[in-house]
């Protein structure tokens, strides 16, 4: 483990949730110094749906603003991080993040763990993963089940998370289940690194299509998922999406204030 303590990630502000200042190449060089050097770290690819669903509970605002990285994972808060100086910020999606760590880590051997997905579901990521990484470590899988976990079975997924060996564990649960889960559980793993990744799984496991490339750059990923899925999403795209658009507003203005809870 190295003696120096490496600088924490630049931020941009987004209502009160930091946002790092970061694109892809970044956010590979910093996971590889994690495993490398050892420690805690969780990593919380957030999108407008995650800002927005944290100006209701302060505590999950805390738990963005504690992790060791704050993806931006939509096109809106990638654009507010060049507005506010950060040119370099790139969006560093979770469904791409996931691939190009796997892809990354072939020749390093990082071990993988996957953690979340309904029954099966993580069982066939891995299959799909090793396929087209091939050499790619994935050690365990668990498909939790939907309600909370007992003290008895938390511990018996720590245990076998730290047989397995797992430099990276992949965290495929909703917002906020995954981050409040990664906030709980970083500490009491061996393993370095947590990262939620949402629906990453499902995309990768070949269950959901994602967007084209050309909506995901405009930031048009929203209207796909909306019109794929709209009896689930319709309330996080069409009433939370205009709201984040005015509480930014206002604090660009400096109308409101948005403090960065610790």
């Amino acid at each position: 483990m190295s003696g120096a303590k490496r600088a924490p990630l630049a931020r941009t502000n987004v209502l009160g949730v930091g946002v790092s200042a970061l694109n892809m190449d970044i956010a590979l060089e910093t996971i590889d110094a994690w495993v490398r050097e050892g420690g805690h770290h969780y990593v919380c690819v957030t999108g407008v749906h995650g800002v927005m669903e944290s100006q209701a509970d302060a505590e999950l605002k805390r738990i963005h603003n504690r992790a060791s990285m704050v993806t931006p994972d939509g096109m809106p808060l990638v654009w507010i991080s060049r507005l506010r100086g950060q040119k370099h910020v790139r969006r560093v999606y979770g469904p791409d993040l996931m691939a190009a760590v796997c892809a990354h880590s072939v020749g390093r051997g990082y071990r993988h763990f996957l953690y979340g997905g309904a029954e099966g579901v993580p069982e066939r990521l891995k299959e799909r993963l090793e396929a087209r990484y091939p050499g790619l470590q994935v050690v365990g899988t668990y498909s939790p089940p939907f309600r909370p976990l007992t003290e008895e079975e938390q511990g018996e997924v720590i245990r076998r998370i730290d047989e397995s060996g797992a430099d990276i564990v992949w965290v495929g649960l909703s917002t906020p289940k995954q981050e409040r889960w990664m906030a709980m559980m970083y500490r009491r793993l061996k393993a370095p690194v947590l990262i939620g990744v949402g629906a990453a799984f499902d995309f990768h496991a070949g269950l959901k299509k994602q967007a084209p490339r050309w909506m995901q750059r405009s930031g048009l990923e929203w209207l796909f998922r909306l019109l794929t899925e709209p009896r689930r999403l319709w309330r996080r795209y069409l009433i939370n999406n205009p709201k984040f658009v005015w509480l930014y507003f206002l604090q660009t203005l400096g109308l409101k204030s948005f403090d960065l809870l610790p």
